[in-house]
């Protein structure tokens, strides 16, 4: 009972009329929330994005500064005036799942899938993500993933009933996760792993060896391996995205999480699709069909642009970004380590995660007063998982411009803090 209405009963007895208002007034709405929704705390991304205006330097925004190629905009434009926008079929447009296993077979040697039964076109690599955990997990099983990381993996391992057992990856070893530390944190309840590589928000990415060394870990087990690439496209000083699935049996477990969002600056088209064994894609797209049924067309329209036009000038859109990406992403690298910042250099994605352990100052507390004080938007590397405590993530896909500002007035609340 609804504290509210105890008190009113104590000053005029049991009244009907009193109850029905009470409850219509005053709910006790939180006795209404899931349990697994009140334990899993809120993004520490979004506290920050919330406070944003035109005052802010923003090194906190995880997407290409970059507008949609008019390419794509042009093709879905012209489909939009001369077609009807019909749902696709729930797994997604046959052609576009044609040419992601193109793209994958030619960028990745990830090869050998019997046919488009093996994609499914999801709403963003999110909603991949959030499928799969619902398709494989039983309450009780357990996901091994690693920290720091993107703030939904836990959570979508839990809203699926699973326990999200965490593997904490180190600067020291520049954010690499070990075979060991996987091998040590499998149990007899383990359903699954899952990897993230380059990774949001360290920038980090595995070499070849290393994935094999995992391989060597579930060779032999029922264990599957999840690998998200949404950032597969954007690695630098010579380094090549490594797929799990394109290893040497691996493909046969593996659930390949991609998009559009990162590599073709697609952020707000919302378009990603999953790879993987028949019999799991098909259990997804149950899931898929029942609660979202299909992607949006216009985005699947989008995604067929971008990669038809991709591989008819082999992506040079995607190139161009790169390299805008690399002349800063050296600058911010040099300058946080010429203030005294220790900083890994990300070889992935566009984040670089630079510790402030020498500043003596938690992360939060140091970006609340990097945001008052200069108003510059960072993130705090604890938002990332207990890994990221002591660190920041900064993104670089900003104009160098506003590197150049954020970077002086990082410089200016160094000083002022020390």
């Amino acid at each position: 009972m609804h504290k509210s209405v105890c008190i009113l009963r104590s000053v005029f007895g049991k009244n009907d009329q009193i109850d029905r208002y009470c409850f219509e007034v005053a709910m006790d709405y939180q006795s209404l929330i899931s349990d697994c929704v009140r334990r899993i705390p809120p993004s520490g991304i979004r506290k920050y994005f919330d406070l944003l205006d035109d005052s802010h330097i923003s090194l906190g925004v995880g997407e290409p500064d970059f507008p949609t190629p008019d390419r794509i905009r042009k093709y879905v434009a012209e489909r939009l005036k001369t077609e009807r926008v019909p749902y696709s079929s729930n797994s997604g447009d046959p052609h576009l799942r044609e040419l992601i296993l193109r793209f994958l077979a030619e960028k990745y040697d990830i090869k050998g899938y019997d046919s488009i039964e093996n994609v499914l076109i999801t709403v963003g690599a999110s909603q991949a993500i959030d499928l799969a955990m619902r398709s494989i997990l039983n309450p009780g099983d357990e996901v091994i993933y690693h920290e720091p990381c993107y703030v939904s993996y836990a959570p979508a391992i839990e809203l699926a009933g699973g326990k999200a057992v965490g593997v904490l990856t180190r600067h020291e070893e520049k954010f690499r996760l070990s075979a060991e530390a996987v091998k040590a944190a499998i149990t007899p309840k383990t359903r699954a792993i899952l990897i993230a590589f380059p990774t949001n928000p360290t920038g980090a990415i595995m070499e070849k060896s290393d994935l094999e060394a995992i391989a060597d870990v579930v060779r032999g087990t029922d264990i599957l391996v999840i690998t998200d690439e949404i950032y597969a496209e954007l690695t630098f000083n010579g380094k090549h995205h490594v797929s799990f699935a394109a290893l040497p049996g691996m493909r046969e477990r593996t659930i390949v999480l991609n998009g559009f969002s990162k590599a073709f600056s697609m952020t707000g088209w919302r378009l990603g699709y999953a790879v993987g064994p028949a019999e799991i894609i098909a259990a997804m797209r149950k899931v898929h069909q029942l609660m979202m049924l299909c992607a949006p067309t216009p985005a699947q329209w989008a995604g067929i642009a971008a990669l038809e036009q991709g591989f008819a000038d082999d992506f040079a859109d995607t190139r161009y970004m790169i390299d805008e990406y690399e002349s800063r992403r050296r600058y911010i690298i040099d300058a946080f380590n010429s203030y005294g910042l220790e900083c890994n250099e990300p070889e992935g994605a566009f984040y670089v995660f630079p510790s402030i352990r020498s500043t003596g100052m938690m992360s939060e507390p140091f970006c609340d007063g990097l945001l008052a004080g200069k108003k510059v938007v960072t993130v705090p590397g604890s938002a990332f998982g207990a890994a990221g405590e002591g660190h920041i993530r900064c993104c670089y896909a900003t104009s160098m411009e506003h590197i150049e500002e954020a970077m002086r007035r990082i410089g200016e609340y160094l000083k002022e803090i020390r």
